[in-house]
């Protein structure tokens, strides 16, 4: 137990902050994982697990340790929902590959073929976000009353933790949309984690915002050179 309480405590300091490991290679599996969903590689939904279960243990943290930092509800709570639904996008992405296959005849091409949300599921991800938001923000609020942080924190918070719901569930459905709503995520990610002492994800989080950018300019030309050339019936993402 020793051992591994060690291990669960590792950590480093940078300019007088301890830092955990389990923070530096959490940030680093999820990394690896938004550049295999870039990609539209499976492997994708299984390394960012990983990355899910070491954050969650960094983030739920400050909920039970009075000396921790600064607490962030939200972003523990996500690590939550990003499991459940990678396994969700693990096996819908593996089942649209192996009909890529079918129809191929084999191939190591990319699993999906992304498409923009329809208007319809749009408008329904949109109100479903904002209500969400809404009641995040509450329940951090009656959560964290211990805590003295001010309203707008516990705004951001809930729109980082429905947001990455949004974008991660977006990304299951392989719609394009899930790009902007990671770097809507980001946009608020970053100062807030700066202020929150968690160094390790804000500086991380400026590479998300980076690469999903790129990942954005990748899918959408996917999208346009798929609708030239139409997917067989029964392939579609």
């Amino acid at each position: 137990m020793s051992f591994l309480s060690s291990l669960y405590d590792a950590h480093l300091t940078i300019a007088g902050h301890p830092i955990t490991w389990r923070e530096i290679l959490g940030n680093a599996f999820g990394f690896a994982s938004a550049v295999g969903g870039l990609r539209r590689r499976v492997w994708a939904w299984p390394v960012g697990i990983v990355g899910n279960v070491l954050l969650f243990t960094v983030f739920i943290a400050a909920t039970f340790d009075a000396q921790a930092q600064q607490p962030l509800f939200g972003q523990a709570g996500r690590q939550v929902f990003f499991i459940v639904t990678s396994v969700y996008g693990w096996y819908r992405w593996n089942e649209q590959k192996r009909l890529h296959q079918q129809q191929d005849g084999g191939g190591d091409a990319p699993a999906i073929v992304p498409r923009w949300a329809t208007a319809r599921e749009r408008v329904a991800y949109l109100l479903t976000a904002a209500a969400a938001v809404l009641v995040a923000q509450w329940a951090f609020s009656i959560v964290g009353a211990g805590w003295p942080a001010p309203r707008w924190y516990y705004w951001c918070d809930a729109w980082i933790f429905v947001g990455s719901m949004l974008a991660t569930y977006a990304m299951a459905r392989g719609w394009n949309d899930f790009w902007l709503a990671w770097i809507a995520v980001d946009l608020v990610g970053v100062p807030l984690l700066w202020h929150s002492g968690y160094y390790p994800s804000a500086i991380l989080y400026v590479f998300y915002g980076a690469l999903c950018v790129a990942g954005f300019v990748t899918w959408w030309r996917a999208t346009r050179a798929a609708s030239a050339d139409p997917v067989p019936e029964g392939v579609a993402a």
